[in-house]
């Protein structure tokens, strides 16, 4: 909808590159200037919009009118309010939630209008939860393997000195226990570490030849009653990343939803999961606008996630299948986030939906 060559003021030039919807108005209300994120939002151009009364473009124009009323009598210095704003051609039902903040330019008579879709807000404040918890498990993984991993290491040991004492042969049954279990905590705590070990190997990715190994993995573990469909944009240019990290992550999310179709393979056969990518324009991840993303989404038919655990299936530990260990989402997580994407999930019974967003070039 935007228009990179419209001629405009330079010092409002960096307002096209955010993700929070800009209008500078006149004293009267009059749009001197609406930003990109603005006419993606209303749907309509620049051309449309400037000009235009921007109390118009709400449903409720009295608010905005009492907002530029007082800051142009000085009553405050910024207002904010909630407002709902129309878009070009949808009913009152499509209106865009939106928090809306009014305040003076540092020219006379010029005023500016920032409203953040309280959607975004919403997401931005999911986003920054993510980005603290990892932080926060990455300090938290370093701890577990200080504090476990070294009496890991002593109960092993005794165990096997155990065992060559013992006189009867039938008692090492008991030592071998201790060892076995002993070996899966080192090797929890080894994969709870992995992606703060090493460090990215960064280089050309192809994210089709991701997803494709991705599904040979698939396919070969599930041969019967598992459809796995592509369903590519082969026009998605290559970026710079790390592919062995994104090919576990995709891996992770696709081996989750094999195993959450295991009734449906075992029983109708129907099962499916389906690897999309497409192009996203104009993303915001964080608080940065991004011109283009790759948006890949593994979509399967199972049951869904269960809502006990939705609001925290990224956080380390949770599963909903039992003898699940409750680190693949939050490893896929962590490896998507050192590409500054993120993972979103959306499910109801019957279709799952992961979805990977990561900038493009």
């Amino acid at each position: 909808m935007s228009d990179p060559h419209r001629p405009h003021p330079e010092r409002f030039q960096a307002f096209d590159q955010l993700a929070i919807l800009v209008a500078v108005l006149a004293d009267d209300g009059s749009v001197l200037f609406a930003n990109a994120a603005l006419e993606d939002a209303v749907g309509l151009s620049w051309r449309t919009i400037e000009g235009t009364h921007f109390q118009d473009y709400f449903a409720e124009p009295s608010a905005l009118q009492h907002a530029l009323k007082g800051a142009q009598e000085n009553a405050f210095a910024a207002l904010r309010y909630d407002a709902q704003l129309k878009r070009h051609g949808r009913s009152p039902a499509d209106y865009l939630p939106v928090n809306v903040i009014v305040a003076q330019t540092e020219r006379p008579g010029e005023l500016i209008a920032q409203l953040l879709p309280q959607e975004l807000q919403a997401r931005q404040e999911r986003e920054e939860r993510q980005v603290d918890q990892v932080r926060a498990n990455k300090e938290l993984f370093r701890n577990l393997a200080h504090e476990i991993k070294n009496p890991l290491g002593g109960i092993r040991g005794a165990a096997q000195l155990l065992e060559m004492e013992m006189a009867a042969p039938e008692l090492s049954e008991y030592t071998q226990v201790i060892i076995r279990e002993a070996d899966r905590l080192q090797t929890l705590v080894d994969r709870l570490l992995a992606p703060h070990r090493h460090p990215q190997v960064v280089g050309n990715v192809n994210i089709h030849e991701v997803c494709e190994r991705v599904r040979s993995l698939i396919v070969a573990e599930f041969p019967q009653g598992l459809t796995v469909v592509r369903d590519y944009d082969i026009s998605i240019p290559d970026f710079r990343g790390d592919r062995e990290q994104l090919i576990q992550a995709l891996l992770n999310i696709a081996h989750n939803a094999a195993q959450a179709l295991s009734e449906r393979i075992n029983t109708s056969g129907d099962a499916q999961i389906v690897l999309r990518t497409r192009v996203a324009r104009q993303v915001t991840v964080g608080k940065q606008r991004y011109r283009l993303a790759l948006e890949l989404h593994v979509i399967d038919n199972g049951p869904g996630v269960p809502d006990s655990i939705k609001d925290h299936v990224f956080l380390p530990l949770v599963s909903a299948r039992d003898g699940g260990s409750g680190l693949g989402l939050t490893l896929a997580q962590t490896f998507v986030q050192q590409h500054h994407g993120l993972i979103e999930l959306d499910s109801v019974p019957g279709r799952t939906d992961f979805k990977i967003l990561i900038p493009l070039p």
